[in-house]
């Protein structure tokens, strides 16, 4: 049966190399999201930059999948495959990203206006970005999952988003994706009970209108069925006795 795999002092900073470059790579890769570039044109440069460093992608080939991240244009969720149709102007774009360093995953999101987007487009962006900020504020020892989820939630539902249920946050370490689930919604106080060693990648996936999803063309992706825009940010973060600290972060 499997069970949370937490981490001592030695294995977070190991996770925090990873996470360093997980962040630096993402971000350089972020800032070329503009009109004109395609996705796949990211993809390339974030390859050529995992080779540079020395370090493999987490997401190549993982169940299959065909790209080093995942880029996910307006209302696709997440693990958009990256294609060669160009962004445009009003485009927003999902980018996933992550390394793995002597073993060690780390995993983080965020998503980028292109051009001149629209207000609500910009609304969702700042509004999932903030309610990865609060989930994190409750990763904490002596607090619950739900604690998390009910965060992120309560925030996104004030200000009438929909947290897509389908999709959870989860554990990471040596593999990907571990045990404890994350999810966006749920019950304060409810949930596995959040202890030291515990490193968790946090990410609100967070729908303009409706939360329900389907399969994309291209066999991997989720987009919403009513075409509805999706932001998604995400962290590696581990926490311990001494605090919770962000591994993703530049």
């Amino acid at each position: 049966m499997s069970k949370i795999i937490l981490k001592n002092s030695k294995d977070i900073e190991a996770m925090r190399v990873s996470g360093r470059l997980c962040a630096e790579i993402l971000k350089k890769i972020a800032s070329m999201a503009k009109a004109g570039i395609s996705p796949h044109q990211i993809n390339a440069e974030a390859k050529k930059l995992i080779e540079q460093v020395g370090v493999k992608p987490a997401f190549l080939e993982y169940q299959a999948f065909p790209a080093v991240m995942c880029a996910s244009v307006n209302n696709v969720a997440v693990h958009g495959v990256p294609s060669k149709i160009v962004l445009k102007n009003g485009d927003i774009i999902g980018l996933d990203f992550g390394v793995v360093v002597d073993g060690w995953y780390s995993d983080s999101a965020l998503t980028v206006g292109i051009g001149n987007i629209s207000y609500a487009a910009s609304c969702l962006i700042h509004v999932t970005r903030e309610a990865l900020a609060r989930g994190i504020a409750q990763a904490k020892v002596g607090n619950r999952i739900g604690d998390i989820s009910a965060a992120i939630q309560f925030y996104v539902e004030k200000e009438e988003f929909s947290p897509i249920r389908e999709l959870v946050g989860h554990g990471i370490g040596r593999k990907l994706h571990e045990l404890p689930h994350v999810p966006n919604w749920g019950a304060a106080g409810a949930g596995e009970k959040i202890v030291s060693g515990m490193v968790l990648a946090i990410e609100p996936i967070i729908s303009a209108g409706s939360p329900n999803l389907k399969q994309s063309a291209d066999g991997f992706g989720f987009e919403t069925i009513d075409k509805s825009l999706v932001a998604h940010f995400e962290h590696t973060v581990s926490i311990t006795t001494a605090g919770t600290e962000i591994l993703t972060k530049v």
